[in-house]
């Protein structure tokens, strides 16, 4: 493949067309997080049974993962991605029409099979085509799809559904995923081909566990598991604490936690500078520890007014503490990229399935703020414990 220095246009258009693909796969994700009350009450099931249009997604969408990973090394993975952002579309069109929570989860499980190919071959694409030492930077640029789709989706699913009803987000969702997707078959048609391979790829399990043999590889895993479950697990209940305990209405909660993604765009435009003054293990500690702060300000504060500061901030720091966790996941085995990226985003999916169903159980017993304060308390500890590690796998580098 082409290195990014050599084909700055095509370069740049095939980034900008992945960043929509990633906004989509992300916006598809987040959907359902403001809307889950309104579901609990549409199919007259508690807010657990509920939350698995969430939680279902990330199981089939972390599993699939461990499938795309080899098959975007032996097919190429700008290709699957376009061709999986296009059939994503099916699912949702499905969603629409769903007469009850069964066949809604199936939909939603639907989507998650092709979904899965996006973000992970993203950024192994991106690890084959930029400079090592620019590969964070040119993540973070696909990165602001993501950090948008994030906002985007909660924004969007808490609006429709209050508007015109939560069918309305599952339409908009297929005519984005069949617009990005043809957009990117129709640059997948001007690229250069790849350079023959000199060797075939290793076998799946034999790269896992060529991979899971090494400390760094494990340690990044680990990360990756415990990032999902905390980070993304406990997002899911802000939306729904902000609407039941602080009195917002879904709209509103859902454009209060869309600030999370807006504080991802901010740190996504501000990455380059960022990376560059501070490096990253700092950005891991400091990432984190904004997100502990935001946490307990959202789960505590008498009133709404600080959720809404709060909810940017907390963005801005999570997303500075995983951009430097997909940097560190697209350096961990250059010679099967794909395979080794899926396998994080596999790790931090499943981990995210986990916490959306224990934040939820342990919500309905104890309450949402707590659950949000010890979700912001374990992802401080692991990003300082991570940033740890990184200076000192630094240290033994130089």
């Amino acid at each position: 493949m082409t290195r990014l220095t050599a084909t700055p246009a095509a370069s740049r258009r095939s980034i900008l067309l992945l960043s929509l693909a990633t906004f989509t796969s992300m916006s598809t994700q987040r959907i359902c997080d403001a809307m889950l009350p309104e579901l609990s009450r549409v199919f007259a099931v508690g807010l657990p049974q509920a939350a698995r249009v969430v939680s279902v997604f990330a199981i089939v969408y972390g599993v699939l993962q461990l499938f795309y990973g080899p098959l975007g090394d032996r097919l190429g993975k700008f290709r699957v991605i376009a061709w999986a952002t296009l059939a994503c579309s099916l699912g949702n069109l499905l969603a629409v029409f769903a007469g009850s929570l069964e066949m809604l989860v199936f939909s939603r499980m639907l989507v998650a099979v092709f979904a899965a190919a996006i973000i992970p071959l993203a950024l192994a694409w991106l690890g084959d085509v930029a400079e090592p030492g620019q590969l964070q930077e040119t993540i973070a640029r696909v990165g602001l799809g993501t950090a948008l789709g994030v906002g985007s989706g909660q924004l969007l699913g808490g609006l429709l559904t209050d508007w015109l009803g939560w069918r309305w987000a599952f339409g908009l969702l297929a005519l984005l995923f069949a617009l990005v997707g043809l957009l990117l078959l129709r640059d997948l048609a001007h690229q250069a081909p790849a350079p023959p391979r000199t060797a075939p790829p290793s076998h799946f399990l034999a790269q896992v566990g060529g991979l899971l043999a090494q400390p760094w590889p494990r340690t990044i895993l680990l990360v990756g598991i415990l990032e999902g479950g905390a980070g993304f697990g406990a997002l899911a209940l802000w939306a729904s604490h902000l609407h039941h305990a602080l009195g917002f209405s879904l709209s509103a909660a859902g454009a209060v936690v869309a600030l999370f993604g807006l504080g991802g765009v901010a740190y996504m435009a501000a990455a380059r500078p960022l990376i560059r003054r501070l490096g990253p293990p700092t950005l891991a500690r400091l990432g984190s520890l904004l997100v502990l702060v935001c946490a307990l300000v959202i789960g505590f504060a008498p009133d709404g007014r600080p959720a809404i500061p709060a909810s940017l901030v907390a963005g801005f720091g999570f997303f500075a503490f995983h951009n430097v966790m997909q940097a560190a996941a697209a350096q961990m085995a250059p010679a099967a990229r794909g395979s080794a990226v899926a396998l994080f985003a596999a790790s931090l999916f499943l981990g995210q399935s986990v916490g959306v169903t224990l934040a939820a159980s342990a919500a309905a017993r104890i309450g949402a703020a707590p659950v949000i304060a010890l979700g912001g308390l374990v992802l401080a500890v692991l990003g300082v414990w991570f940033a740890h590690r990184l200076q000192q796998r630094e240290s033994t580098a130089a």
